[in-house]
């Protein structure tokens, strides 16, 4: 009997490292099986992002989840938004797409953590799927992460002037400030998630953000901005070579320090 071909897969999360990744190994494996888990309530930019990097690279993307996105789930669900202590979304429209994409074939799947990252993490505990990190393997660290995304002419994600992570517009894994820029950059993707918070049929409120609803926290517009641009102006002052995204980065994750699910924002 004939032993079982492994399959090469890499998710694509519409950020910068799993993009990189793709840059660093679609010569070296050429059968790698590119995807993307889709929940259909990405930005567009991620979209468009998603466009350049096929037409960079010369490979076939797969989307998956195309006929189940958020909104199936959210009525399953009965309404109830997900959040970092009910990560429901993840579950079902990262994992389990994946998983069913692999279905029992042996895999290896090339996850997107670099050197400098003190952390690890699978989304998956299927056996048959074994996680590989050459990010690390290789010692490769941010600055090789946006080195390869310069040569390779993709560059960075257009939502990192005010947002340091891909994943749904309305993720509740946002900071303040990017929450105020989404009502700036996307008001009508903004609208829609003030929809999700309130349009509840047994009155029920919930809210993408701990203690106040988005449109409380669009009040704060303001201050919230002047606030940022502070932290901003410091940093810049400290560290004037470098790149204003990593400065929005360190600033957003000071703020924050709660890791996002990696199946989203690599």
């Amino acid at each position: 009997m004939a032993k079982q071909k492994v399959r090469h897969i890499l998710g694509l999360s519409g950020g910068k490292d799993s993009t990189a990744l793709a840059v660093l190994l679609h010569q070296e494996i050429p059968e790698m099986e590119y995807f993307f888990c889709d929940t259909h309530k990405e930005l567009p930019e991620t979209y468009e992002y998603l466009d350049r990097i096929k037409a960079r690279l010369g490979i076939k993307i797969h989307y998956l989840s195309e006929n189940r996105g958020f909104d199936h789930w959210l009525a399953i669900h009965d309404g109830l938004l997900p959040s970092p202590q009910m990560r429901w979304c993840t579950v079902k429209m990262k994992i389990k797409p994946l998983e069913d994409f692999v279905g029992d074939d042996e895999a290896i799947s090339y996850i997107g953590i670099r050197a400098d990252e003190n952390r690890d993490g699978y989304i998956s505990t299927k056996p048959n799927i074994k996680p590989v990190f050459p990010f690390k393997e290789k010692g490769l660290v941010r600055a090789d992460i946006i080195r390869l995304l310069e040569e390779s002419g993709i560059g960075l994600p257009d939502y990192y002037r005010w947002r340091s992570r891909s994943g749904c517009f309305f993720c509740f894994f946002q900071r303040k400030y990017e929450w105020v820029m989404l009502a700036q950059e996307h008001p009508d993707l903004f609208q829609k998630a003030v929809e999700y918070e309130t349009n509840h049929k047994d009155g029920r409120t919930y809210t993408w953000t701990d203690g106040e609803t988005l449109l409380e926290l669009l009040k704060r517009k303001d201050e919230i901005i002047a606030q940022h641009e502070k932290l901003m102006a410091q940093e810049k002052k400290a560290a004037p070579k470098r790149p204003l995204f990593e400065s929005l980065e360190i600033i957003l994750d000071q703020q924050d320090d709660e890791l996002p699910c990696l199946s989203c924002h690599l």
